[in-house]
This record gives structure tokens, sequence and C-alpha cells, in this order.
């Protein structure tokens, strides 16, 4: 508990510039260790490039349904549960609060891309889902501490890579993943601007 208590005054101590900033750096990061990784386990690249299917009709049906889906349940638990539930020290009201609505697209962009580049299309290629579920909910660590949020966390990832395990289609998953943080950002902001 104390990691989780020294985590958050860090990020308390932070400027929201900072905490931007330190957003893309990690983003970058994964972006690296993706091409890494990529480079060093695919044999051609062809065999990455053939994740990469233009179908808008799968996209937009698999990957919109998915994330509408995904939406639609988080959306009900808000609701339901208490707000404590939720809190993740409020990082996201703090990223996603202050944006204005092509930054908020721009960064879900970066973020859905650069995670499911890494996750989907190197991570679980290569090592399986498993692997890239388990990792993907550790890079969240500040849910680690929050058993609903790390549950949330840890399904959401499942469900993602079930979508790339059927499609093969890495439009999909970053279609689907940017759908879910752009429209729960946009949420986080419009609740936000009633706040105050």
């Amino acid at each position: 508990m104390d990691m989780f208590k020294n985590q958050q005054k860090v990020i308390d101590s932070m400027t929201d510039r900072e905490l931007l900033q330190q957003l893309y750096i990690t983003q970058l990061l994964l972006l690296s260790i993706a091409l890494g990784i990529g480079l060093w386990k695919y044999n051609a690249m062809t065999e990455f490039f053939s994740y990469w299917k233009l179908n808008f009709m799968e996209i937009l049906l698999y990957g919109g349904g998915s994330a509408s889906l995904v939406i639609v349940v988080d959306l009900v638990f808000m609701k339901l549960l208490p707000p404590s539930m939720y809190d993740d020290g409020g990082i996201n009201k703090r990223i996603f609060s202050k944006r204005s609505i092509p930054h908020l697209f721009f960064l879900c962009f970066v973020i859905a891309t650069a995670e499911e580049l890494l996750f989907r299309g190197v991570i679980q290629v290569h090592f399986g889902i498993i692997w890239a579920s388990i990792i993907f909910a550790l890079m969240h660590i500040r849910y680690l501490s929050k058993w609903f949020l790390l549950v949330m966390v840890v399904t959401l990832s499942f469900f993602i890579g079930w979508l790339f395990h059927v499609t093969n289609n890495l439009f999909v998953t970053i279609f689907a993943h940017f759908l879910i943080d752009f429209i729960l950002g946009l949420h986080i902001k419009l609740t936000a601007t009633k706040e105050a």
C-alpha cells in the first residue's frame, strides 16, 4: 500500500502539464518497445502488415459495436456504484477534463494506437492473450489497489484481446480502444464542466 500512496503523492505534486507530458512520454516508450520487440519477433514486415485490414464494415461493426457495449456497461456501473469505486486518485479527471475536444481526440488516438500496437500487435501475436492482458493490467498500476478498477481493466484487456483474436485486425482494436477512451474522456470532461 505504501507504493500506491507514494505514487499518489508524486502524481499530486505534478502540474497538469507535467502529467500530460508523462502520459505522452509513456506512449512514446510503448511505441518504442513495440517497435523493438516487433523487429525482433516478426520475420518480415508483410507478416506485421497482415494484421492491418482496412475493412470498414468490420472496423465499424466489431470495433464500434464492442466499444459501444463497453461504454454502456461502464456508464451503467458509474450510475449504480458509489464514486469511490471508480476513484483512480483523480488522474483521469486531471488528464481529460481540461483538454479541448480536438486535443482529447488526438490524445485518445495516440493512446489507442500505441497500446494496441504493443499489446495486440506484438505481445498477443507472439506471446499470447494471457501475457498481453496481464501486462496491460500491470501497466495501469494505479488500478492495482482498487479491486473494482482492476477487475474492469483486466476484463477489458481480455475482451479487446478476444476481439483481436476473432478479427486479426489491429484497425478494429485501435478503433474500439479509441472510442472507449474518447467517449469516456468526453464524459469525464462534461461531468467536470457541470461540477465547476
